[in-house]
């Protein structure tokens, strides 16, 4: 039997200091990436810039966004849905503020995630390939 995906955009956004913003969605425990659903007929850039201003009002240019792949994992919020990412991380933000849908945001160490619940795409998925990006940096 087929699972039913779950199509979204969503954003890699590091600090200063090699962080990664995790966002709080209303109504759940889970900890994961700014973004969100690509609409029908919405390219997965428009509906990953569209997202970060509602939830986060960022102002983010085509240019800031660089596409790292789709990935997929057990949705966390839906049970028995199947998540499919188109995943960007995202350069040159701007200060990040709580706005739709959003009950908390918090910057964590990728190597480090402490003892928050963690949505499986995030947990499997994109905290390795945070810690593959940062390696890469350092040379």
């Amino acid at each position: 039997m087929a699972t039913s995906a779950l199509h979204i955009a969503a954003a890699v956004i590091f600090s200063v200091d090699s962080k990664t913003l995790l966002v709080r969605k209303r109504g759940s425990p889970f900890f994961m990436q700014a973004g969100g659903k690509i609409e029908p007929g919405e390219q997965p850039l428009a509906a990953l810039i569209r997202e970060l201003g509602e939830e986060l009002g960022l102002v983010v240019e085509l240019q800031q966004a660089r596409w790292l792949g789709r990935f997929g994992a057990p949705a966390a919020n839906e049970p028995g849905l199947h998540v499919e990412a188109e995943l960007f991380e995202i350069a040159g933000r701007g200060d990040v503020t709580i706005g739709a849908e959003i009950d908390e945001i918090t910057w964590i160490d990728p190597w480090a995630p402490g003892s928050l619940k963690l949505a499986p795409l995030t947990r499997g998925t994109i905290l390795p390939l945070c810690q593959a990006l940062l390696r890469d940096r350092a040379g």
